[in-house]
């Protein structure tokens, strides 16, 4: 084989396609509580940049084990033949229907794939499985036992004991909720199972390297892709021509509606880039009851759960020499003074529902020839940044961990100390309240600028992985 190759195999129903679809990160695995959804074999590869690392064959359940087993039995032909008895059964049924599920899922045996054998750990340990095992033996290809808990782990330890009377590894592996760490740890199990395959334990070992790698990469690329959206929030106005007999202040709040739907959109598409880079491009995200990540970006609630404390946010403004609040800048162009403040109570009245003083600069632009301009932005709330910052760390959080067998859609809840944005280490968040304020107040960032806010927001998706998942004792 050109790549590590596994059959998944077992009951029906006990998660194995499941199991697939964590392991190839794969959406389409078809994955139903019908038993009988998986009627052919079917390979499923693991890819990074186009290249095979290994390879989950998702095949039916056993349907009649203890007749198959008799049928082996009835034409034993010494242990060292066993091998052989197997393939004979499969080319005797081949294209039958007694049992065709049996011919499915041996066939992958027989042409060299190791076998992972699934079940469910929340169920009790029967002698009925024994046939299934017994005649996995007589393959004598490398197994491993998955037990794969769908619920709870009441029955583990029974499980755990009658499998290691045929499977020189057990492991238990919750398919559902597996996050990155422990899919590696499935892995290293993996190349000890194929030591006495040539090739197997390197090539295992380089899929590790090389999925790790992948994983700090799509961390950084979603860093740069959240930096992106926070220089291009921060830098957004919108402009609308002032003409004789404009209802001004009507103009601005059309103009701030704008504005904050442009920021809408381009955070769904910053969330979007996100999820194709873990293969999460059909994710759908559903609120939760309270405290969700679907909430209006410009809420109270928003501002509340994902920005910085009043103490933190005017800590990160003293830090930087930055004042919160926004500033009314009327130009050259012959507008009044009560126009402008009309225009700055609006939009102030908008900022102070918000949990911020102001949302956005408002500008009242004159033209040498002729005219003025009304423009609203970029935003001058202090806070929205860190807003749109404290989403983007959950979402990536989320998004990072979730395996390809999960279906239901997704709830995002915070913990109840709330203010994400806040867990950032202070060093750090002073660093990203100074490339905040340059970028509000529309100096640009230049590419050196560019790469320390990626490198800090990288750093701060990496200090949320931590906190969500502490190193355990033994490491």
């Amino acid at each position: 084989m050109s790549h590590p190759i596994f059959a998944i195999v077992g009951h029906p129903n006990k998660g194995k396609s499941s199991v697939v679809a964590t392991l190839a990160e794969d959406d389409s695995v078809a994955i139903a509580p019908d038993p009988g959804t998986t009627r052919q074999a079917r390979g499923f590869a693991m890819r990074c940049d186009g290249r095979v690392l290994y390879e989950l064959v998702d095949t039916p359940g056993f349907q009649r084990p203890r007749a198959a087993l008799a049928w082996l039995q009835a034409n034993e032909r010494g242990a060292s033949e066993r091998a052989a008895v197997v393939a004979a059964f499969v080319e005797e049924h081949r294209g039958g229907t007694r049992f065709h599920d049996e011919c499915e899922l041996l066939r992958p045996v027989l042409a060299g794939a190791g076998i992972l054998y699934v079940v469910d750990g929340a169920l009790p340990y029967g002698s009925e499985y024994e046939a299934e095992m017994e005649i996995l033996r007589w393959t004598g290809q490398p197994r491993m036992a998955l037990i794969n808990p769908i619920g709870h782990h009441d029955h583990v330890d029974e499980w755990r004991r009658a499998l290691n009377q045929y499977f020189s590894i057990v492991r238990v592996f919750d398919a559902v909720h597996a996050d990155f760490g422990k899919r590696i740890e499935l892995l290293r199990a993996f190349r000890e199972l194929g030591d006495g395959i040539p090739g197997w334990s390197a090539a295992l070992n380089e899929a590790i390297g090389v999925l790790e790698h992948d994983h700090a990469t799509r961390r950084q690329r979603s860093a740069e892709a959240i930096a992106a959206l926070l220089v291009d929030a921060l830098s957004m106005t919108e402009t609308a021509p002032v003409t004789d007999g404009s209802n001004e202040e009507a103009l601005a709040a059309t103009l701030l509606a704008r504005l904050r739907a442009r920021i809408t959109r381009r955070e769904a598409e910053a969330r979007r880039a996100v999820q194709s880079l873990y293969r999460h491009e059909s994710l759908d995200l559903v609120p939760a009851e309270f405290m969700l990540i679907e909430e209006d970006i410009f809420s109270a609630r928003s501002f509340a759960l994902f920005g910085l404390s009043q103490r933190q946010l005017l800590m990160a403004g003293a830090a930087t020499g930055a004042a919160a609040g926004s500033v009314l800048d009327v130009a050259v162009g012959g507008t009044s003074l009560l126009f402008g403040a009309g225009v700055g109570a609006l939009v102030g009245g908008v900022g102070a529902a918000l949990g911020s003083q102001r949302l956005a600069t408002v500008r009242v632009l004159g033209s040498p020839l002729g005219g003025d301009t009304l423009q609203v932005g970029p935003v001058s709330s202090p806070n929205l940044p860190w807003v749109l910052l404290g989403r983007a760390l959950l979402h990536h959080q989320m998004v990072a961990e979730r395996n390809h067998a999960r279906r239901e859609a997704a709830t995002l809840d915070l913990e109840s100390d709330g203010h994400l944005a806040g867990h950032v280490d202070p060093g750090l968040r002073r660093r990203l309240a100074q490339a905040f304020k340059r970028v509000r107040a529309q100096e640009g960032l230049d590419a050196d600028a560019r790469n320390a806010l990626e490198a800090d927001i990288d750093s701060a998706l990496a200090a949320v992985a931590t906190r969500a998942h502490p190193p355990s004792d033994n490491g």
